[in-house]
């Protein structure tokens, strides 16, 4: 039985919730009810409008573990709080990022592009290269590096990095930690004290079931000042609702982030997903029942002889991502045949990712594996 919230079509198994996720019931009709209201009455209900803004700021705050939703600014995607970073710090040349070939490109392209600009050197690293792919990255930082940056989760193999060694490395050498969080907010809860990043940013589309186009960036508070800005707007000033007045000053909170008007159609719908997700679920139960998805789906790939996982399988490193392959066979060709057939699914880190949340059923995740076996010895 499917879940109440979810009421897909019953010929679509869909697992490509790190992709793009389809909406919960109740995000339709919160983004359906918006935009009707926004057609019959206009801006007569802004206030409400507000009231919802600030809703959403409180519910991020408590997903990545702030001290106050003022330092929660509201983004469109990832890249551009990651480009926020890379083009606020000030760089000198010489200074070292890190950064590692697993990562999307969203991640990686953000800071090749200071080598030009700033002559920052990008060290790309190797995850295999140390004992873990923690210890890899952490060998790498040297007196110029400045800045590590890595996902919490690999998109590719779904392999969940340990976070607290890496943000004890980098508080020990002084290096700024920023973390794309995209692949496990929503999926995994997320421990702000261990890890301890400076900056978390995430888009809300994949695992947090938002509507695409809005997501969130933190900053540690004593950082934010020294983020150089280069957008600027009316939305961003301490007095945003004063439009008369002539001098102007940044806002102190990290709404001095988000330059103009705010996506409101996002926000009603990423506030509503939100809510199913820590009122209704429990991020707790969320994350059970995301892993438990994905261990019985390793198990069940394990099983079957025309394929293989590529995944890493161990307790500790699994998150909603399982990646397989059939060896021998063409990925790509059994990606385009899973899809025809049905499952809806990716093409990544080298072969096929199913990527259930807390709703996909064992007999979802079970068709899908028999799907992939037998179209495989198809191949």
């Amino acid at each position: 039985m499917s879940h109440p919230e979810f009421p897909l079509d019953p010929s679509l198994i869909y697992l490509n919730h790190a992709g793009v996720s389809p909406w919960p019931k109740r995000t339709r009709d919160a983004v359906a009810g918006f935009a009707d209201a926004n057609l019959s009455r206009g801006a007569a209900d802004y206030a409400q409008w507000l009231r919802h803004e600030q809703a959403l700021r409180d519910r991020l705050a408590r997903l990545v573990g702030a001290a106050s939703p003022d330092d929660i600014a509201l983004i469109k995607n990832t890249s551009e709080g990651l480009s926020l970073v890379a083009f606020g710090l000030d760089w000198e040349p010489g200074d070292e990022v890190i950064i590692n070939r697993s990562e999307f490109p969203s991640n990686r392209v953000v800071w090749e592009a200071l080598s030009g600009r700033f002559g920052v050197r990008v060290v790309d690293v190797d995850l295999a290269d140390g004992e873990t792919p923690e210890a890899a990255l952490l060998q790498a930082i040297t007196p110029k590096t400045r800045l590590l940056a890595v996902s919490s989760v690999q998109y590719g193999t779904g392999l969940r990095m340990d976070l607290e060694p890496l943000g004890k490395g980098c508080r020990g050498h002084g290096v700024l930690f920023c973390l794309d969080a995209i692949q496990s907010l929503g999926a995994l809860r997320f421990n702000h004290r261990s890890a301890d990043p400076d900056f978390i940013i995430a888009d809300g589309h994949k695992w947090m079931l938002g509507p695409e186009g809005l997501g969130v960036f933190w900053c540690r508070p004593e950082l934010r000042e020294r983020l150089k800005l280069n957008q600027f707007g009316w939305h961003m000033l301490e007095h945003a609702g004063d439009y008369g007045r002539l001098e102007w000053d940044v806002a102190s909170t990290a709404r001095r982030f988000e330059c103009g008007s705010p996506n409101m159609l996002g926000i009603f719908g990423l506030e509503a997903s939100l809510s199913l997700l820590q009122d209704t679920e429990g991020m707790a139960s969320v994350e059970r029942r995301v892993l438990e998805n994905t261990a019985g789906l390793m198990d069940a790939i394990s099983q079957e002889p025309t394929l293989a996982l590529l995944s890493d399988g161990s307790p500790d490193r699994r998150s909603g991502i399982v990646t397989f392959h059939a060896p021998g066979k063409d990925s790509t060709a059994l990606y385009r045949a899973l899809m025809r057939d049905g499952v809806i699914c990716a093409a990544r880190g080298g072969g096929v990712r199913y990527s259930p949340h807390f709703h996909n059923t064992a007999d979802q995740l079970h068709r899908a594996v028999e799907a992939a076996a037998r179209l495989a010895r198809a191949l």
